[in-house]
């Protein structure tokens, strides 16, 4: 099905059991509090996120009612419809999903730019994806460039520049509908001290806007003869039972 390695499912868990500790802990609760923030504006009956980070619910305030969790077997996750598959190979079908989510997907990912494609072959017209991202012109992404041997998750993934993130968007006919950088404390290990540091979220906002630690991104699936609007990049203060779908996903299907 895929050329993934057989090292993939090993780096998943580490990537969610890193979300589960400090500072990947206190990282993820300033991403869901912006997603929270993001999902009213956003409307559709379906939505799918690709890769887990947890048991952390990042669609808990979406407003679609049909939701579902993309990843490999026995990864960690929220209590959703879970379906067992590869980012790159997604079993939907054709312009049946609404919203879809990608966090930190594109930087573990065999194959990043297939995963756009296939999320923009999923997606409805004016559909978003919403993707976030490890900034490399950061404070993380400077910590990474330090670690040149024997790197340990998160640091072991590929972050992508924002650029980049964007031309493959514009390629796939994505109009860039908002955006917004997340985090600019450095990634210590001591908890008293990133709380000192909470100060930097506001200041770097101010003074540093485009180096957070993370770049959260929506897009809207173009519709033909539409004209594309230049993207907000905002700054703001800081602020059950697993089921598994069945094959062929019409549990998503669209209108």
């Amino acid at each position: 099905m895929s050329s993934m390695s057989g090292l993939e499912p090993a780096r998943r868990h580490e990537l969610c059991d890193w979300f589960g500790r400090f500072p990947g802990q206190s990282l993820l609760a300033v991403e869901a509090h912006a997603l929270r923030a993001v999902w009213p504006s956003l409307f559709g009956r379906t939505a799918a996120q690709l890769g887990s980070l947890g048991m952390v619910d990042l669609l808990e305030a979406c407003n679609a009612p049909v939701r579902a969790l993309v990843d490999l077997p026995d990864v960690p996750g929220p209590a959703v419809a879970r379906i067992n598959a590869l980012p790159e190979f997604l079993p939907f079908d054709q312009r049946s999903v609404d919203l879809m989510l990608l966090p930190h997907t594109l930087e573990f990912a065999a194959d990043p730019h297939q995963v756009l494609r296939e999320v923009s072959r999923v997606l409805a017209p004016e559909g978003h994806v919403v993707i976030l991202g490890f900034n490399p012109f950061s404070l993380w992404g400077l910590r990474r460039l330090l670690t040149r041997r024997h790197r340990s998750t998160p640091w072991n993934g590929n972050f992508l520049n924002l650029a980049r993130i964007k031309d493959w968007l514009k390629l796939l006919d994505f109009d860039l509908a908002q955006g917004r950088m997340l985090y600019y404390r450095p990634p210590l290990m001591s908890v008293a001290g990133m709380e000192r540091l909470r100060f930097l979220d506001a200041a770097g906002n101010r003074w540093w806007p485009m180096a957070g630690a993370v770049y959260l991104v929506v897009a809207k699936k173009r519709v033909l003869g539409m004209t594309p609007l230049r993207p907000e990049w905002r700054k703001t203060r800081a602020f059950g039972r697993r089921a598994v779908a069945r094959p062929a996903l019409r549990v998503i299907r669209g209108g």
